[in-house]
């Protein structure tokens, strides 16, 4: 069933009633070609509540009806962050995208020494407010409880703060020839964990960079004898992870 995204204050509990507007109206309207009558799922990106609802109006706004609260449980107790080097044109978006439907629940974009794409100040607020359209069209898409947030640039020196509030810090690099995600996931005691995946841009990352990040607690790991273009380490570490420890399969 569709889902859709809105303000706390869109929600009426008491009167029973949410209203949509903006680009999802468009959307209900003539890409779904929504009738009154038929059933969508809203939820709340304040409280992350979930209700049924019934289309009551289609018009400029839409108004709907609440049926019923929704049982929460299409997120997973594994916390995962994705701080990525940035990359290339499009790539961002395909691993928020899938980072998205796996369960990710946040994107730190990191500028490092390698990195070809440089983003100007004042490009920055622009470019994180379309990676954040990105991350709920495919919240929507998959239906997830919440939409992932897309957090501001990050150096290397400034990412070392935000790693302080988890409980394991990965970061593959392909100098790396024995140290396994597999040996790192078989530590690790709680399914209930906060977990930081560092993944370089095209260029890899610097030596430097990695023995800043293993002097604060990093687990530097290789993902084998094949190198992996950046998208692709996003997209397969996190799969493996959410299989190991959350709800993937």
């Amino acid at each position: 069933m569709q889902r859709f995204f809105v303000e706390e204050n869109q929600i009426n509990i008491q009167e029973k009633n949410i209203q949509i507007i903006g680009e999802d109206v468009n959307h209900i309207k003539n890409v779904l070609r929504c009738k009154t009558g038929e059933h969508i799922e809203i939820c709340s990106k304040q409280t992350n509540i979930a209700y049924l609802c019934e289309i009551s109006n289609i018009e400029e706004n839409v108004d709907t009806i609440i049926l019923e609260e929704l049982e929460n449980n299409k997120e997973s107790d594994v916390h995962i962050n994705i701080i990525q080097g940035l990359p290339k044109a499009d790539k961002m978006e395909l691993i928020i995208q899938k980072g998205t439907e796996l369960g990710v629940k946040e994107f730190t974009p990191l500028v490092l020494k390698r990195c070809i794409v440089k983003i100007d100040s004042k490009d920055e607020f622009k470019k994180i407010g379309r990676w954040q359209k990105q991350a709920e069209v495919a919240a929507k898409q998959c239906g997830r409880d919440i939409i992932p947030k897309v957090n501001n640039l990050h150096n290397i020196n400034t990412i070392l703060d935000l790693l302080k509030g988890y409980d394991l810090i990965l970061v593959a690099y392909e100098n790396e020839d024995k140290n396994t995600l597999k040996n790192e996931l078989k530590k690790i005691k709680s399914k209930n964990v906060k977990i930081a995946l560092v993944i370089g841009p095209e260029g890899g990352l610097e030596e430097s960079e990695v023995n800043k990040l293993k002097e604060n607690g990093a687990k530097i790991i290789t993902l084998g004898n094949r190198i992996l273009r950046t998208e692709t380490v996003a997209i397969t570490v996190t799969s493996i992870l959410m299989y190991e420890l959350g709800d993937l399969g």
